[in-house]
């Protein structure tokens, strides 16, 4: 590697570090943080984040093999569909655990979702209310 890619991902990394927030990258910080957020709310940091990282990662697996069938060849076998349909179920537990995480019924989050989107598309989607929204359509 030249000195000059060598000095371009130095400067970067000082860059990424500057800009990085301090429970980012120390310890001590993070640990503060995750007080804090449980003292001044009813959210459980714990089980907010083993939410968040497992509906990633499980998210991921259920993608990966929707792209290997879509775009590689992988077969739509009955095989891959239950394997799709177990990374679902593990999708539902982190997302159970995160409505328990924040004190959110799950009926109640689905319920919102569905009132959110009939305001939005109303009785059929159209691609110019799914690009242009509201002001305040989250």
């Amino acid at each position: 590697m030249s000195q000059e890619v060598k000095d371009f991902f130095s400067t970067y990394t000082d860059f990424v570090t500057k800009v990085t927030s301090d429970p980012s990258i120390d310890l001590d910080e993070l640990k503060k943080r995750f007080d804090e957020i449980e003292t001044q709310s009813s959210i459980k940091t714990p089980r907010l984040l083993t939410a968040a990282l497992g509906l990633g990662s499980e998210t991921g697996e259920f993608v990966e093999i929707v792209k290997k069938m879509v775009l590689q060849g992988k077969p739509a076998s009955e095989d891959n569909i239950f394997h799709m349909k177990r990374e679902l179920g593990d999708i539902m537990w982190y997302w159970t655990t995160a409505c328990a995480s924040l004190g959110l019924d799950p009926y109640e989050v689905i319920n919102e979702n569905q009132k959110k989107l009939e305001a939005r598309y109303g009785e059929k989607f159209e691609v110019d209310r799914s690009e242009v929204r509201k002001e305040g359509d989250l």
